[in-house]
């Protein structure tokens, strides 16, 4: 009896043993998994302190985008400004010969150009084969030359003309678009002031901003090429006085050497015309 007891006793002394050894094995402490929970605390507090720049950072865009979105309210009554229209020339049509010239300028088109010019002036006559045959040379490059100035003037004046009417006529279709353009510019509409929006605009004033250009440009062209034959015209005046003094003097002198062969003893006369020709010369402008 006592040996089955003692048998007993000992079976409850080893299951007791081994059940404080299980439950002490579940507390164990590991120092490595310690340090690793510790590490990855640190890495979750950088994330959430990165997590939070980004988030501020992100807030600050937004609300520097939604400042730089918010526009001028009511801009029209603000800066819209009224100008002057472009107006068509109109004139007086007493003789029947400035209609053409009137629709040619005010339209650009040729052909109505060329007609009202040519109705408008006066015609340059030619001169007979037997007239220019009669001429000498100096006399005939004069008349070419002065030919050669008017024809060049009409040319000029007809160019002028056809710049002038384009620009008139297309005037109202860019007047048109500058006017939409402003519309747009100073419209509340939030789909026509995004980013893109406005560069759209800001490319389009550029082109039109060229274009004016352009046509200034074409009139300045215009405007020089008119200067210019103003100032051949000129020269040819210029041109043609110093010459006609240089014959005139070589006709005296001529005149001069003939009347010495006649008559020997007016020697010294050419001397004394010469002085007097050069001090006439010296006061000449």
């Amino acid at each position: 009896m006592k040996k089955k007891i003692s048998a007993v006793l000992l079976v409850l002394v080893l299951c007791v043993a081994t059940a404080s050894a299980q439950l002490g094995s579940g507390i164990v402490y590991d120092p490595t998994n310690y340090q690793n929970a510790v590490l990855r605390y640190q890495q979750l507090q950088q994330h959430l302190i990165q997590l939070q720049k980004s988030y501020a950072k992100i807030t600050s865009q937004l609300n520097l985008a939604m400042q730089m979105a918010t526009f001028v309210r009511n801009m029209p009554a603000r800066y819209r400004a009224l100008f002057s229209q472009w107006r068509n020339v109109t004139s007086l049509n007493t003789f029947g010969n400035t209609g053409n010239w009137i629709s040619g300028i005010n339209s650009g088109l040729l052909p109505n150009i060329n007609t009202g010019y040519q109705k408008s002036t006066t015609q340059l006559l030619p001169y007979s084969a037997g007239h220019l045959s009669g001429m000498d040379a100096s006399e005939l490059e004069r008349v070419q030359s002065q030919y050669a100035s008017v024809q060049l003037a009409d040319g000029a004046n007809v160019n002028a003309m056809a710049t002038i009417g384009s620009i008139r006529g297309s005037a109202q279709n860019i007047q048109t678009q500058i006017g939409n353009l402003e519309q747009d510019s100073f419209s509340g509409d939030s789909g026509l002031n995004s980013e893109v929006s406005v560069l759209n605009k800001i490319n389009a004033a550029g082109v039109l901003t060229l274009r004016t250009l352009q046509d200034s440009n074409k009139l300045l062209a215009s405007l020089l090429e008119q200067q210019t034959i103003l100032a051949k015209q000129q020269r040819e005046t210029t041109t043609n006085t110093i010459n006609q003094a240089i014959n005139d003097r070589r006709a005296f002198l001529l005149t001069i050497l003939l009347l010495l062969a006649a008559a020997p003893a007016l020697a010294v006369l050419p001397l004394i015309l010469c002085e007097v020709l050069d001090a006439l010369a010296t006061q000449s402008p």
